[in-house]
């Protein structure tokens, strides 16, 4: 088993997960709730880049809550399959299979 190019081929792998995050900073995902009154916009690392809320929700707090609560989660959903689906494609792509290591990159 050739360990330095084992060593060389796993740094070039994190290096490739490192340039995919910051990538993935750029995937901005669009989620809105089925009125269109509630409207979230975050990267595929789940960074929150804008929220717009209709006045009229801005009535019923409750309300409000419940849409912040769904709109997100399903917001968040999509942007840790994004992730996950090309964080995935890196490491199955370019990692030699070391029983063990695929734990190292979740």
């Amino acid at each position: 088993m050739d360990l330095m190019g084992m060593m060389g081929k796993l740094r070039e792998t994190q290096q490739k997960i490192e340039d995919t995050k910051k990538r993935l900073d750029t995937v901005l995902i669009d989620e809105q709730s089925t009125d269109n009154l509630l409207k979230v916009t975050l990267t595929a690392n789940t960074k929150i880049k804008s929220i717009t809320i209709d006045d009229s929700l801005l009535e019923d707090k409750e309300q409000l809550e419940d849409y912040l609560i769904l709109v997100l989660n399903k917001a968040i959903e999509k942007a840790a399959n994004i992730n996950q689906t090309e964080l995935d494609a890196v490491t199955k792509m370019d990692m030699p299979m070391i029983p063990g290591m695929e734990d190292m990159f979740k």
